[in-house]
């Protein structure tokens, strides 16, 4: 056991890959403590990404690529605009609001930040405010992106945990919504404490020039999330139906994606994808390791025997996820934690479901947190700003998302209500 763990925890210290430091441990504790040929290791492995479900996440990334080619967030953002930017603090309220839409169609924070961000940072600097407020509100609004349906770690969480992405992606709109709700209270005071005005007058006809011009990219999430919720298809059969729906956007409707376009987004698309399934793979084999081991049996028990509270419970799991969050990749947190973690609250009587959300939005602080945070680095490549300002300008907009968290991991009404209500 000292082989297995101390290699997985060696390897990640020294910078390994994670799905490379998954494999590696589990390969030498199987070699050096067990008998099992090498064709069960294989078949493990292949039996963790053999899944219907994890068809959907390739799928997914393909829509959010396709939207951010194909000219759409120009169409969210303007509406946006139109619908909010009278407001005082508009653009970031503008922010705020074009990440709940955008949320609906990629269901990855990256997506959103490298997407609307780039719109949105140039936007916010050409009316004169900070780049710190610009980078920090658009970070924050970008984790609202996989709380939303559709949600690529929610995808990845129900898969590893045995849990239906239908009831997960259910379970996400009310805190996707109660997010967007705290950020905009947030950026009212923020305005009102820097004296922040309004970035344009309320006009109904342009209100509704760029609605109509912005429905067809509307209609996405409604697609999506309706086609679902009325249990027209799966969410696989969603992420397809958006990538069917985006090109048709992009080839037929706005005649903005080029096959130059189409081909970059492939490879990207088959990259990223590659490494989620990868990480799954060597994440499965990891997590058979710990079942058969009896690792998570005893780290259950061990917790449980501090407290079966289960308050106390999520308390510590939140700490725990926050931490992790902020040295780990989302979906390698999540197909090595689940396994261990499931159990436990499975013990106290904690809903999966609350349990998804929670886990997926203490992770997605983590893209917010130094050292590794991905939605850092993005930014500060699109604001062309040093990493030390992205952090600054990030922190204090940390406020609003953990009050969302600790209101979810208090109250599971806001995570079961929806899902007991349609599929329950």
């Amino acid at each position: 056991m000292l082989v297995f763990v101390g290699g997985f925890l060696l390897l990640l210290v020294i910078g390994v890959p994670v799905f490379v430091a998954l494999g590696v441990g589990s390969l030498a504790y199987i070699k050096i403590h067990t008998m099992i040929p090498d064709f069960v290791v294989l078949h493990r492995m292949a039996g963790g990404v053999d899944s219907f479900p994890l068809l959907a996440v390739p799928f997914f990334i393909l829509a959010g690529n396709l939207m951010n080619t194909a000219g759409i967030t120009n169409r969210i953002f303007d509406f946006a605009v139109s619908a909010v930017g009278w407001m005082r603090g508009g653009l970031g309220h503008v922010n705020v609001v074009g990440s709940v839409i955008f949320a609906g169609m990629s269901g990855t924070a990256v997506a959103d930040a490298g997407g609307l961000g780039n719109i949105e940072i140039k936007a916010m600097r050409d009316h004169g405010y900070t780049d710190e407020f610009a980078i920090g509100i658009t970070a924050a609004s970008s984790t609202i992106g996989p709380i939303i349906p559709p949600s690529l770690p929610m995808v990845v969480f129900g898969v590893v945990g045995n849990v239906s992405i239908g009831q997960l992606f259910a379970g996400g709109l009310i805190p996707g919504v109660l997010m967007a709700t705290v950020m905009m209270f947030y950026v009212t005071w923020y305005a009102r404490r820097h004296n922040l005005g309004r970035d344009q007058m309320f006009r109904l006809t342009l209100l509704l020039t760029s609605f109509i011009r912005a429905i067809p990219a509307l209609f996405t999430p409604i697609l999506i999330i309706g086609g679902m919720s009325l249990g027209v298809f799966t969410p696989t059969e969603a992420a397809i139906a958006a990538c069917a729906w985006a090109l048709l956007l992009g080839v037929l409707v706005y005649r903005s994606l080029t096959w130059k376009q189409f081909y970059r987004i492939t490879l990207d698309t088959i990259e990223m994808t590659a490494a989620v399934l990868v990480i799954v793979g060597a994440a499965s084999l990891f997590g058979w390791v710990l079942t058969t081991t009896r690792v998570t049996e005893a780290i259950a028990t061990g917790l449980l025997s501090i407290t079966d509270n289960p308050l106390l419970i999520m308390l510590i799991i939140n700490v725990l996820l926050l931490v992790v969050g902020c040295f780990m990749e989302t979906i390698a947190a999540i197909s090595i934690l689940v396994p261990i973690l499931m159990p436990i609250i499975t013990k106290v009587g904690i809903d999966p479901v609350q349990f998804g959300v929670v886990m997926v939005l203490n992770l997605m602080i983590g893209l917010l947190t130094p050292p590794v945070g991905m939605v850092l680095f993005v930014l500060s490549r699109v604001a062309r700003v040093s990493l030390d300002r992205t952090i600054v300008g990030v922190m204090p907009f940390l406020a609003p998302l953990f009050i969302v968290l600790i209101m979810i991991s208090i109250f599971p009404w806001f995570t079961t209500a929806l899902p007991t209500l349609w599929y329950r």
